[in-house]
């Protein structure tokens, strides 16, 4: 058990070949080194599992799908195989900024919680500056979230020791929200370092610029998955659609202001 990494890292890829090296290099920078990297790749169709394997590090484990399962189910396959006392994701075009492991341990164990996330910074493909920082909110509860979920996954850490291993739900497009939302039930509070701790790469084709398809996918969750009747869910969607707005109404100047 002395050998076991104090760190599972867990990330699912799905054809990032463009981006990976990014994500590859800030994990390998880290400046804390007792851990273990899952990288579950879904299938991918690009380049993404042989830039994978040129990198000669026994921390990090592949894990090859034969068949695209998505995001919640190559997770989960992590986790499955995950040592680690301390489970961390990252996305497989985001970026840690190099103390962002160490910080966040540190806080866990100073603070004796069981979950922290933190502030971000949110850039374009390019990596060029398309939104301020994102400021982590502290002390996240369940009820906090059903408004909308400013936990992003590649910025969360939780002690499994004490809570056990969270694995996301098939919920279709919302299985980062949904897993959220189980950890919030596990513990009382998510808690927050404010400091900006990762780069979030905004792709101009993610899915979740579809904010109609979007909407419907949110109000599933609050009535499928969470089995709240129509009155709340049509309450909670709502409010989640009107936090949407807001950012988008920073996105549109944050553009505006870039493009002069």
């Amino acid at each position: 058990m002395d050998n076991m990494p104090s760190v599972s890292i867990i990330t699912a890829n799905y054809n990032s070949a463009d981006y990976i090296v990014d994500t590859i290099e800030s994990v390998l920078n880290q400046t804390y080194n007792d851990w273990e990297w899952l990288i579950v790749d879904d299938a991918s169709a690009d380049q993404s599992i042989e830039i994978i394997k040129k990198y000669d590090d026994k921390r990090i484990k592949l894990i090859a799908l034969k068949e695209n399962s998505g995001a919640a189910l190559a997770r989960n396959h992590g986790l499955n195989n995950a040592q680690g006392r301390y489970i961390a994701f990252i996305d497989s075009d985001d970026i840690w900024l190099p103390n962002a492991l160490e910080e966040r341990i540190n806080y866990l164990k100073r603070n004796n919680e069981e979950a922290v996330y933190t502030s971000y910074k949110r850039v374009d493909e390019n990596l060029n500056p398309r939104l301020t920082d994102f400021i982590a909110e502290d002390s996240i509860n369940y009820n906090r979230l059903l408004y909308n979920c400013p936990v992003f996954i590649s910025t969360l850490i939780y002690d499994s020791k004490r809570i056990g291993k969270i694995f996301f739900p098939n919920v279709y497009r919302r299985e980062d929200y949904a897993m959220i939302l189980n950890l919030s039930k596990k513990i009382k509070n998510i808690r927050a370092l404010t400091l900006p701790m990762v780069i979030y790469r905004i792709r101009h084709n993610s899915y979740s610029r579809n904010k109609w398809l979007m909407l419907k996918l949110q109000f599933l969750v609050y009535h499928n998955f969470l089995n709240l009747p129509l009155y709340k869910s049509l309450f909670y969607t709502g409010h989640w659609a009107f936090n949407g707005l807001k950012k988008y109404n920073k996105f549109s100047i944050a553009l505006n202001d870039h493009n002069m």
